[in-house]
């Protein structure tokens, strides 16, 4: 039997769908299980498989306690018309690299791929003392993708509720207005005065806090849950993409059976990247998973030093869905490579509040460097990576592909071993940074750099974000830090 426990210690003994429900653990870690790997999935079996098939075999391996009809009706749900590509994440070539895109959802952003299934899940679960009239109340800090990703999945789904906290004048226009004009009866949007860090920090808090569970649940039926990829649900899916990958490249014959592939991945909350973590435990023949940071290059420091340190300057970027300092999902990875040391993980995570770091062992940060590269791109380097793409390849890039397009080109290339860059956002979420970066006008608003964009390149702005324009903004609240806990309160009793 498959069972779900903390990173920091084993007390608990979870199954993956009273995991998702809950989480995050009580004593603040996060999910994981040690039956991860003993069930591979057959690659030789995935060429010529759509999306969803793929998916069926991925997640079946991983959430063991959905029945096959569940996870097949969760699947269909959450990969059928609101994608643009019937591929749900398409294989193109670039050079002569790939790249992955993942941003065919119906928000333009990678985080699609997993918050589009999530609330299936959720409706999947139930409550752990039989009230039945329990709501979740899901609670997410973003730093700027998760947070409408995460409004699209839950909007009116039953029996859930939605709250999401952004840091207020550090995402862009596009990503504020995709979150302020959400509809839905079940939602609220809130700006934070801080910056993702805090936020995610605060809301953190806020799920340990006993008192206010006990008192939500009490005085509102509602518990809290999260869409962040702190709960594994939100994690999993994102392992079925790197499975894709592999099976398009089978079936392009780039690749034989077995043969090995690397990921250049842009990532700043390391999830996108541990999920192809996952995808190798789960048998698929990666040689190097590599991390591309942005100028708050915190993972590159840690991957080269062994020192993971948040204690340093914190750097608004045009790559805003990575500026992030603490990055949660590393405690997962950790807690793996470490052969599953929960004592060693809730030390070091100690460390990390306490003193705003903590040092690795030496063999283990030698067993991690073994798997994981690393590299980062300054703003200066992004925008000439969005330009050197477009014109090599005429294949326009948003600033956090642009990451990992230029870490791309500054590893060694080896000719036997395809590359795969995973392109997180549609450019047209940051129309003004990439106008900049391919010296086109962008003087206008975000939609007419939009325009201006489609205008010169022949692409074309997803419908969802070019409407934005004329879109109602619903929500302008704005707290500080330490007002975010009333405002979840004040939204349970709405419900």
């Amino acid at each position: 039997m498959t069972t779900f426990h903390s990173t920091r210690s084993t007390t608990d003994s979870l199954t993956s769908k009273q995991a998702i429900r809950k989480g995050i653990a009580d004593d603040g870690g996060l999910f994981v299980t040690d039956s991860l790997g003993e069930t591979k999935v057959d690659i030789a079996s995935l060429t010529g498989k759509p999306y969803q098939q793929i998916a069926a075999e991925v997640l079946g391996a991983l959430l063991p306690d959905f029945t096959e009809a569940e996870l097949a009706q969760c699947i269909a749900d959450a990969y059928g018309e609101q994608w643009s590509d019937r591929r749900i994440t398409p294989l193109k070539p670039l050079g002569d690299d790939y790249i992955l895109e993942l941003f065919n959802g119906p928000t333009s952003a990678f985080k699609d791929v997993a918050l589009q299934i999530l609330p299936r899940f959720m409706a999947h679960t139930t409550p752990a003392d039989g009230d039945t009239d329990e709501k979740i109340m899901i609670l997410t800090a973003t730093s700027g993708d998760t947070g409408k990703a995460a409004l699209a999945g839950f909007a009116d789904a039953p029996g859930t509720a939605i709250t999401v906290f952004y840091p207020q004048g550090k995402v862009s226009q596009v990503q504020e207005l995709q979150m302020s004009t959400q509809a839905g009866a079940n939602v609220n949007v809130c700006a934070v005065e801080g910056n993702f860090d805090d936020a995610q920090s605060a809301v953190k808090r806020i799920f340990g806090d006993k008192e206010l569970a006990a008192k939500l649940a009490a005085d509102s039926h509602v518990v809290l849950s999260s869409a962040n990829s702190i709960n594994v649900g939100r994690l999993v899916p994102q392992v079925v993409y790197y499975f894709s990958a592999y099976a398009q490249l089978l079936e392009n014959q780039v690749i034989n059976v077995g043969d090995e592939v690397e990921f250049v991945v842009p990532t700043g909350n390391f999830g996108d990247i541990l999920a192809g973590y996952y995808a190798k435990m789960l048998g698929l023949p990666v040689k190097h998973l590599v991390v591309a940071s942005d100028k708050n290059n915190v993972l590159f420091d840690f991957l080269t030093t062994g020192t993971y340190n948040r204690q340093r300057p914190f750097f608004q970027t045009i790559s805003p869905s990575m500026d992030i300092l603490i990055s949660s999902n590393l405690e997962r990875m950790l807690y793996y490579m470490s052969e599953g040391d929960t004592r060693l993980i809730s030390m070091l995570m100690n460390d990390l509040s306490q003193w705003g770091t903590y040092e690795v062992p030496e063999p283990l940060l030698a067993k991690i460097r073994q798997l994981f590269g690393c590299g980062w791109a300054d703003e200066d380097q992004v925008r000439e990576m969005i330009a050197d793409c477009w014109k090599k390849n005429r294949y326009v890039i948003d600033p956090h592909t642009a990451c990992a397009y230029f870490v791309a080109q500054q590893m060694p290339r080896d000719p036997l071993t395809p590359r795969v860059i995973l392109s997180t956002a549609s450019p047209y979420k940051f129309p003004r940074v990439v106008n900049e970066a391919l010296g086109l006008d962008a003087d206008g608003t975000d939609f007419e750099c939009m325009d201006v964009l489609s205008r010169k390149t022949g692409t074309t702005a997803p419908a969802a974000l070019r409407g934005l324009e004329t879109a109602d903004v619903r929500f302008k609240d704005v707290v500080p830090i330490d007002g975010m806990e009333d405002y979840v309160e004040k939204a349970a009793q709405a419900l």
